[in-house]
């Protein structure tokens, strides 16, 4: 089984071709450029440097959302039309539950935070439990409150990763009654090999999606429709 694994979900874009035991490749790059720039020709690349097609692969996973509309967007269409061209299944990952899969083995509580602006971010909490990733509460979009006063119920050591712990934490920390860590820089941000490893766990289940019927999950209005919406109200 070999999985083409694809995140343009935030700042950073990956992709990888993983197995069942193997990472066989992964190219990922966290600069400024627009993932509509990086995203095919690193494809290009991980298939090129272990001389595979991509009509070699069975499937592609690929990040669902929720994360940067425009970067969900690159990376659903990217995803549809490689799995349309080889008639192969997509399988959908929810970016939160892959960014928490970095983190394998630890008995801490997982908190992934990915920056939705407007003191908000998508989150979720999890757990390893006997070997076996559980998902506490699924991804959702929330209030930094709202988060801290979720996390000071469960009353346990948490550890939190993503883009969101940068831009949002030093709100959480008067907030928080729990003890907590932050990642390291090399488990705290989206991995295409790791989304993969995770999907080859959704694919072994019969959890794909056609590429016809794909959508990415978005948890909230882009900025244009609430501004859309936020006019049409005040003119009623």
């Amino acid at each position: 089984m070999k999985i083409l694994a694809l995140d343009s979900s935030g700042l950073v874009a990956s992709a990888a071709v993983v197995t069942e035991d193997k990472v066989l490749a992964e190219f990922t790059v966290n600069n400024k450029k627009t993932h509509s720039q990086t995203l095919l020709p690193m494809v290009d690349e991980v298939l090129k440097i272990i001389d595979m097609d991509i009509k070699d692969m069975d499937a592609i996973a690929v990040a669902g959302g929720p994360g940067s509309f425009t970067g969900l967007r690159i990376g659903a269409s990217t995803a549809k039309g490689l799995a349309l061209v080889c008639n192969i299944p997509i399988v959908n990952i929810p970016t939160v539950d892959s960014l928490a899969y970095n983190l394998y083995g630890t008995d801490k509580l997982l908190c992934p935070m990915m920056d939705a602006r407007r003191n908000q971010v998508y989150t979720g909490l999890y757990e390893w439990r006997e070997g076996k990733f559980h998902v506490l509460l699924p991804q959702f979009a929330a209030e930094v409150e709202e988060l801290a006063e979720k996390l000071n119920e469960y009353n346990r050591e948490v550890i939190f990763l993503g883009d969101g712990v940068e831009a949002q934490l030093q709100k959480f920390v008067p907030l928080l009654k729990v003890p907590y860590l932050t990642a390291p820089i090399h488990l705290s941000k989206q991995r295409a090999a790791v989304l993969g490893a995770l999907g080859i766990e959704y694919y072994k289940a019969g959890i794909t999606e056609d590429a016809d019927t794909f959508e990415p999950v978005y948890l909230r209005m882009s900025q244009a429709e609430r501004e859309r919406a936020e006019k049409l109200e005040s003119q009623t």
